[in-house]
């Protein structure tokens, strides 16, 4: 069991704002199993090839201090041209002056998870969607719930522009720990597009940022969500996304992590009811030392529903991906149609792959299939390239760029998606030199 002396001293100390008085039953039992339970090691098979020993034995410390950050520090942080509605946190903490909110329609809610406490879906689904059983580390973030992010959108109401949650890690004064926890609730044909991004300033003192987000999803409901990770190689990012899918509803999540010294990316899907629909997409881009992690299950519980997941990697230097991917189908959940696909590059003899899809079927009437595979650029594409006078630098971002252009591409909000690509090109130009 990793020691939590650190964490028990900083718990004792923490105060917090927002939710942490009224959640304090919550927070000290949360803190108790936590503590029983200890940081997941590499003795336990989920985190088998990841180490997060260094997260372990940080004296990192939450902080209410958002002073040091304007608007022209996190102007690199925003979808430039654009004025989408955005919600910002500087070290969990909600920042008005430098979020914006415009007019929403009629019943839609998009504020601080405090203000909301008392909504009957904060109520209902908080801390019940990624509840006691979702591991350590969601009970190290209950423990420590102060502030996040409540995104709800009644029946049959269509949000047309996408909506923003902007969230920074400050460790310029000293190792920080954040702890969002958001909560999305799309109800009975709600229709809404979420992008959640983390960045960081600071590069002297390591951040942790260990963020929950429990989505729902109400009858013929369809919620977009985009997770993108930017944070420096100072920053260890342990996310955890939990969703409930009811009947007909659609549920899309893309994952895209090009930074980060440890990230360990946590995706929980429940299709409780028929004919739900999930797709999955990730893309990892790792060089130097990184280690980036993607854990994903889709528990198909009933019949008639359909998921589909791809993931890819690209791994240079020393880098490390890991990809555990499981496809559960209980008993009664006939008529599965269910899909997954790792596809991972590597760029150098010093980088690796670990990666582990997995089906357990216990239905006879289903559809499911998985497929794995690792290897380097294709010689032939390659070789094409460079014979049309291509260099081969240009030639190797360009065969990096389409491969990952792939799961880029789903991404439906196109600034977003245009900065990703170009993002992704810099650093596939770089690796290459």
């Amino acid at each position: 069991m990793s020691t939590v002396t650190n964490y028990t001293r900083t718990f004792e100390d923490f105060s917090g704002t927002g939710l942490s008085n009224d959640f304090m039953p919550v927070r000290k039992e949360a803190f108790k199993r936590f503590s029983a339970k200890g940081f997941p090691t590499t003795k336990d098979e989920e985190w088998k090839y990841t180490n997060i020993a260094a997260v372990a034995a940080g004296e990192f410390r939450p902080t209410e201090s958002t002073n040091t950050v304007s608007l022209a520090a996190i102007d690199p942080f925003l979808l430039a041209g654009t004025s989408i509605h955005r919600l910002v946190f500087i070290n969990g903490n909600y920042v008005e002056a430098l979020s914006n909110v415009k007019a929403l329609p009629a019943g839609v809610i998009f504020g601080k998870l405090s203000e909301n406490r008392t909504h009957s879906a904060v109520k209902k689904h908080l801390a019940a969607i990624a509840g006691k059983s979702s591991g350590a580390m969601v009970d190290l973030n209950t423990a420590f719930i102060a502030e996040g992010a409540f995104v709800f959108v009644p029946a049959n109401v269509c949000i047309d522009e996408p909506v923003h949650l902007l969230f920074v890690n400050d460790t310029t004064a000293h190792p920080t720990m954040v702890s969002p926890r958001n909560l999305f609730v799309a109800e009975t044909g709600a229709k809404v597009q979420i992008i959640e991004s983390f960045h960081s300033i600071g590069t002297v003192n390591h951040g942790f940022t260990n963020a929950v987000t429990e989505v729902v999803t109400e009858k013929n409901a369809l919620l977009d969500l985009t997770k993108v990770q930017l944070e420096n190689s100072a920053a260890y990012h342990i996310g955890f996304t939990a969703a409930r899918q009811h009947s007909q509803s659609e549920f899309h999540i893309t994952t895209i992590t090009l930074d980060g010294a440890i990230v360990r990316n946590n995706l929980n899907i429940l299709l409780a009811e028929e004919h739900c629909t999930a797709y999955l997409y990730g893309l990892y881009c790792v060089n130097g030392n990184q280690l980036v992690d993607n854990h994903s299950l889709v528990d198909h519980a009933v019949p008639n529903c359909q998921s589909n997941e791809l993931y890819k990697g690209i791994i240079d230097e020393k880098g490390q991906g890991v990809f555990n991917g499981k496809i559960f189908v209980r008993k009664d959940a006939q008529k599965t149609n269910a899909y997954q696909s790792n596809k991972n590059i590597l760029l150098s003899d010093d980088a690796s792959m670990n990666t582990k899809p997995q089906l357990e079927i216990f239905a006879d009437d289903v559809k499911c299939s998985h497929g794995t595979t690792t290897g380097q650029l294709d010689e032939e594409a390659l070789f094409y390239l460079r014979s049309r006078g291509i260099g081969e630098d240009n030639a190797k971002a360009f065969l990096n760029t389409a491969f990952a252009g792939d799961v880029i591409q789903k991404i439906a909000f196109e600034p977003l998606r245009d900065r990703l690509m170009e993002m992704m090109q810099k650093k596939l130009k770089r690796q290459s030199l």
